[in-house]
C-alpha cells in the first residue's frame, strides 16, 4: 500500500492485537475524516477580541431594547396589559 495517509516510514497505521493488517489504517482514516468533517482540529473557542465584540454588541442591543421598552407607546401598552391582568376575574 502506498503511503497516501502521510504516515511515517510507510507504516500502515496503528493496529491492535488480533486485527488484520490494514484495519488500523482504516480506523485512523475514519477518525481523521471525522475530525476534518466535524471541525475537531479547528479552534473551538472564541478569542478575547471576539468576546469583547460580543459584549459590545450585547450591550448595544440591550440599550436599544431599553429605549424601545421605556418609550411612551410601549410603556402605555405594557401598563395596560398589567392592569388587565391584575383586574382579571377568576
Amino acid at each position: 500500500m502506498a503511503n497516501v495517509l502521510n504516515l511515517p516510514n510507510g507504516s500502515d497505521g496503528p493496529t491492535q492485537f488480533g486485527e488484520p493488517r490494514g484495519s488500523g489504517a482504516r480506523r485512523w482514516l475514519r477518525a481523521r475524516w471525522y475530525r476534518l468533517r466535524c471541525g475537531a482540529d479547528r479552534d473551538a473557542g472564541m478569542s478575547t477580541s471576539e468576546y469583547a465584540m460580543g459584549t459590545i454588541a450585547a450591550c448595544a442591543f440591550a440599550a436599544v431594547l431599553y429605549k424601545v421598552v421605556t418609550s411612551g407607546p410601549v410603556a402605555a401598552a405594557l401598563q395596560s396589559v398589567v392592569e388587565k391582568a391584575l383586574h382579571a376575574k377568576f
